[in-house]
């Protein structure tokens, strides 16, 4: 069984690798060091998995470019300077976030992954629900277990998401990702990205015990449009898939589709965080962490006026003068009073 596996990964892998052309079984054979049925076993198994490939005697077998399913080995060929990571890949789940928060219940100690395809039970802020269909969007979270940090410094996990979501979105799509502070990424105007960061604090201390960050991305615009109630403001990074190996092209699926996208996601953001979690800077002068300036490049919000919403309160008139060091937003009320946001959330008036 094991070498059915490893035989499927691999031609799964090569086959991702020239998505769109025609690759014969003999060449995939050669390449792989495998045996022509071997090869022939790995395909039908794919195929019985959803894979979208085209079987053409005299051609051979060929990836259409329409076919964007996640897999947990052509997601790890694309990781880079990563920690060791536990990785779970699924088709569909309830929640990312509760996979993470279960795993961190019973006990697991490595930094841990969760991705898939779809939710049936996707949470946003403040309990709301998050459109999560299948097979268009991507769905992920990443359980960690620093240590010594405050509720204020946990904050950090979700700016530096939020940039690492956003170069993904760059790299893969081709397409300009800004940030609406504190936890949602635009693009073209729409939102299409939530960030949701769960954590769980020492009694004792008050310190972090663990966090789950949780993204959802649209990657795919759904058949027949986003439902009703978002319409007006949800957009995602490409259109509708086309099944077919020649047609219906877009960059997402030239550049690697959903793996692509977790992986550069996962890649960028460990990049950024021992440099979000290091000693405060020594003098005044140093430069604030490329994560932060990074943020405040892309954090759409400064300047404008805004309602701020807290738990329990009526929401307040502000005008948004911008970011500190930290990602924390600074506002103005209507009375002339400021404040410094280290977290919570607000709405855009229009």
């Amino acid at each position: 069984m094991k070498e059915k596996t490893s035989s499927r990964d691999k031609v799964l892998a090569l086959l991702e690798s020239e998505k769109g052309r025609f690759i014969s079984g003999e060449e995939i054979a050669s390449d792989l060091g495998i045996s022509r049925t071997a090869v022939w076993k790995a395909v039908n198994n794919l195929k019985k998995d959803g894979y979208m490939i085209d079987s053409v005697t005299n051609r051979g077998y060929c990836l259409s470019h329409g076919s964007d399913i996640l897999s947990e080995a052509v997601l790890r060929g694309y990781l880079r300077d990563c920690p060791p990571l536990v990785l779970d890949v699924f088709d569909t789940v309830d929640s990312t976030n509760t996979v993470c928060l279960k795993r961190a219940s019973d006990g697991g100690r490595r930094t841990y992954a969760a991705v898939a395809g779809g939710q049936t039970r996707g949470r946003g802020r403040r309990g709301r629900s998050f459109f999560s269909p299948d097979g268009t969007g991507l769905y992920m979270s990443i359980l960690l277990r620093p240590s010594g940090l405050s509720a204020d410094q946990a904050v950090k996990f979700t700016t530096i998401a939020a940039v690492a979501v956003s170069e993904a979105i760059e790299a893969v799509a081709g397409k300009t990702a800004s940030i609406k502070w504190v936890n949602d990424i635009y693009v073209e105007g729409r939102k299409a990205c939530g960030i949701l960061t769960e954590a769980s604090f020492n009694p004792e201390d008050g310190t972090l015990d663990y966090a789950v960050v949780g993204i959802g991305i649209n990657v795919y615009e759904p058949q027949g449009g986003f439902p009703e109630d978002i319409r007006d403001r949800a957009g995602a990074l490409a259109g509708p898939v086309n099944g077919t190996c020649t047609l219906g092209i877009n960059r997402v699926l030239e550049n690697g589709g959903r793996n692509r996208i977790a992986a550069e996601i996962i890649s960028r953001f460990f990049s950024y965080l021992d440099e979000g979690f290091a000693p405060a800077a020594s003098s005044v002068t140093d430069p604030a962490p490329r994560y932060a300036a990074e943020y405040r490049r892309r954090c759409f919000v400064i300047g404008m006026d805004v309602d701020v919403l807290k738990a329990g309160a009526e929401p307040q008139q502000a005008h948004v003068l911008g970011l500190d060091d930290e990602c924390r937003l600074k506002v103005r009320y209507s009375d002339g009073t400021e404040e410094t946001l280290s977290s919570g959330e607000i709405s855009i008036q229009l």
